[in-house]
């Protein structure tokens, strides 16, 4: 029996963990990046791409993981608001961007120049660090283990990154022979993402608004 009990544990802790990592996956979505970050693979090297990325995953890594293990205490007692309300904001802003992003697809992006230290700092935030993200990251540190949810963070930010530098290498090896197909696939996958990100955004509002009649109720 105590043993059945502990398989049942595990399973539902190895559950939680990939539903909050494959979250964060998709949030993260590595085509989505490519779209976004457009300018940036048209223009660095992959050497200098690489460079960019892994700098960018090093800074949202360090943010998601104070996010998941500071929780609702980082919103509350910090910041002094509720994390409904940065459920709502986010949920929001997604849908600003899902709706720009159907009406003029890839050219939302806009241009990002400097040193790679400073170029990853931009792609970091807002490309990565964003409402969505930083709520799945929140909501890891509250249904897993600190340990687990940390783990659940580094499984979805390097697939997604990895996955960006193969869309990068892709991108050069298809940019001179199929540029028009490269375009066509940049259009697409946006307007594509612009959906995932509009129900992404829906979703979160819905959620704020839950918790904030909750909230409503126990006051």
């Amino acid at each position: 029996m105590h043993g059945r009990r502990r398989l049942l544990a595990s399973a539902a802790v190895f559950e939680g963990l990939i539903a909050s990592a494959t979250l964060l996956f998709v949030l993260l979505n590595p085509f989505m990046m490519t779209v976004y970050l457009i300018d940036l693979i048209r223009s660095l090297g992959m050497k200098e791409m690489t460079e960019v990325m892994i700098r960018a995953t090093l800074i949202s890594g360090v943010v998601f993981v104070g996010f998941a293990l500071g929780g609702n205490q980082i919103f509350e007692d910090v910041l002094g608001v509720h994390f409904a309300s940065f459920q709502i904001f986010g949920g929001l802003m997604f849908l600003a961007i899902s709706l720009r992003s159907m009406l003029y697809g890839a050219k939302l992006m806009t241009e990002i120049r400097g040193e790679p230290a400073q170029i990853a700092g931009a792609v970091a935030m807002p490309f990565m660090i964003g409402p969505g993200t930083v709520s799945a990251a929140v909501v890891a540190g509250a249904k897993l283990e600190p340990g687990m949810a940390v783990l659940a963070i580094l499984i979805a930010l390097v697939p997604s990154t990895v996955g960006v530098l193969l869309l990068k290498k892709l991108h050069d090896y298809f940019q001179e022979s199929h540029a028009g197909l490269v375009e066509r696939y940049i259009e697409i996958v946006g307007r594509v993402t612009a959906v995932l990100i509009g129900t992404i955004a829906v979703d979160l509002i819905a959620r704020g608004i839950v918790s904030w009649v909750d909230i409503a109720a126990g006051c």
